[in-house]
Order: C-alpha cells, then sequence, then structure tokens
C-alpha cells in the first residue's frame, strides 16, 4: 500500500521538527511548509491525501489557506492546529471548509488517530460500491465522487460533509444520537466536537433546503432523525 502523503504548514521549527519526525516514522509522507504561502504553492503542484495547518502562519494563515484550497478541492480533509482557546475560533475554521482541529499543546497520538481516522474514511469511500447513485428525496446522492445533486446544481461535498450525510442516509427515519456519530466519525465525544457536529448539520440542512420533504430534526437530549422519504 502506498503511503498517505501529508501537506504539513508550521512555522515553529521545533515543534515542526518533532512532529514531522513522528509521522515519518509511522509511514507517513510529509511535506512540510513553514508559510501559508507555501504551502498553497505545493498544493497547487502536488498531489495529498490530507492538509494539516497550523491557524497562525506567516505570509497566509491557515483559515485563509483553508479558503484557497477549498475553492480548488473540495474533498481533500483539512485538519487545524491552533494555539487559540476561543472556541469561536474552531468554529471559524469549520466554517471556512475545515474538517476538524486540535488545539495546541496536543500529543503525537492524538494527531495521528485524527489522520487515521480520515484516511480510514477515504478508503471506504474509494472502495467499489454498488450505491454509486443514492436518490435523497429530490437530490442524487453520489458517494464515490461526493456530489449532491439536483436538477439545478451540483455540489461537491468535503470529506467530511459525505461521511455525515452518508451516516445519516443509513440510517434515515431513525432517532440518531449525538455520541453515536460522534464517535464513528469524530472518533470520540466530547463539548467541541459536538459543536464541531452541529457546524456540519447546519451546513447538510442547508444543502437540502430545496426539497421540503427533507428534514434533519433536532431530538433534544439524545441527537438528531433524518427525515427523507
Amino acid at each position: 500500500m502506498k503511503r498517505a502523503r501529508l501537506l504539513y504548514a508550521e512555522d515553529d521549527e521545533t515543534l515542526s521538527f518533532i512532529t514531522k519526525d513522528h509521522l515519518e516514522l509511522q509511514g507517513y509522507e510529509v511535506h512540510h511548509c513553514i508559510n501559508g504561502a507555501q504551502a498553497y504553492e505545493s498544493f497547487k503542484e502536488e498531489k495529498f491525501d490530507i492538509c494539516i495547518f497550523d491557524v497562525m502562519l506567516p505570509e497566509m494563515d491557515g483559515f485563509a489557506l483553508a479558503e484557497a484550497i477549498r475553492k480548488k478541492d473540495q474533498q481533500i480533509p483539512i485538519l487545524f492546529l491552533t494555539a487559540k482557546s476561543m472556541k469561536e475560533d474552531r468554529i471559524h475554521g469549520l466554517k471556512l471548509g475545515g474538517d476538524d482541529y486540535l488545539t495546541k499543546p496536543f500529543s503525537i497520538e492524538e494527531l495521528i488517530l485524527k489522520i487515521e481516522i480520515f484516511l480510514r474514511r477515504s478508503r471506504v469511500f474509494e472502495a467499489p460500491t454498488q450505491d454509486v447513485e443514492i436518490q435523497v428525496g429530490l437530490y442524487k446522492y453520489m458517494p464515490l465522487e461526493y456530489q449532491l445533486n439536483n436538477n439545478t446544481e451540483v455540489r461537491i461535498l468535503t470529506q467530511r460533509e459525505s461521511e455525515l450525510l452518508d451516516y445519516l442516509i443509513k440510517n434515515k427515519n431513525k432517532v440518531i444520537k449525538r455520541s453515536a456519530i460522534l464517535e464513528s466519525l469524530w472518533g470520540e465525544d466530547d463539548y467541541f466536537m459536538g459543536r464541531s457536529l452541529d457546524v456540519f448539520i447546519s451546513r447538510l440542512r442547508k444543502y437540502l433546503s430545496e426539497d421540503p420533504a427533507i428534514k434533519i430534526d433536532n431530538i433534544h437530549g439524545i441527537g438528531f432523525k433524518f427525515v427523507c422519504p
């Protein structure tokens, strides 16, 4: 199996050396950049499996970098590394197109766990399947292409959006516990991951809003119910 290629942008020399060394020992191919502009040029020239960006980068910060990448690629997972303690900053990063985040200081083991979750889910979506096109109300969902289509628009989903929509479709018209979604998709159930889930639920509600028969209902104290004909 080919090695996963990681685009890693971090300007802290000591932290980046240690992190890159540990990731390479785990078998990843790590392309390290010291600023956002360099990372963006690398992204345009090469192919990567996942992006890992510090938020406070020189020349182009992590948020601007993610926003620029999302204009070219909706699918590649983007993981933020941030020293910011304000939860609003974390949610802001997700709204710009990020998929997850780690707050500094973080453990290498935790970073590797999140990387593996993304890569494992990517391999699931790339695997052959008979469900190449799934009807979701007025929409057609194509998981292999990360596409959600109606008669007027073709939307390319991020990997995290695709994972969540896929999970909801498989459990449609049933009450789904928040903890079950978080543990399945994020690998853990805590407050900040729950806030991340809420951001992605809001995104899917917006994407599916053309069909009034489709709803993602909040079930107070439990989770959600994906109502779909």
